[in-house]
């Protein structure tokens, strides 16, 4: 059973459009955001894996599941921050949230909550 850990915060830090990015036909608009954790807990933690929702102004939702965070599997002491970006492509304007999972350094479960955030297809 995972826990939430409170004093572990995510936030985003800026979403940008960025159309120079490698998109499929059917999602063609690449959204570059930038994240960071900051353990603010008195426990060392690791992040091992991400989920994401991504759900368009239709309803129609992608699931996006995975090991680590870009590669990585962040290892945070307390005071400790790690940040990246990565990025989400879309057909049309959506919403992002989703959660990190990971592991305190006594090997207890945890899930932090990523903070939802807009994309909103730029008018040509």
């Amino acid at each position: 059973m995972f826990r939430e850990l409170a004093d572990l915060h995510v936030t985003v830090d800026k979403v940008v459009y960025m159309p120079s990015l490698q998109a499929p036909p059917d999602r063609p608009y690449p959204f570059v955001y930038f994240i960071t954790i900051d353990n603010r807990s008195n426990e060392i933690v690791t992040i091992r894996g991400r989920k994401w929702v991504i759900t368009d102004h239709s309803g129609q939702k992608v699931v996006v599941e995975g090991d680590g965070v870009v590669g990585k599997f962040p290892r945070l002491r307390p005071g400790e921050k790690f940040s990246y970006n990565s990025y989400h492509v879309i057909g049309n304007n959506s919403h992002a949230e989703g959660a990190f999972i990971g592991n305190s350094e006594g090997g207890t479960p945890f899930i932090v909550k990523i903070p939802k955030f807009q994309m909103h297809v730029p008018h040509d």
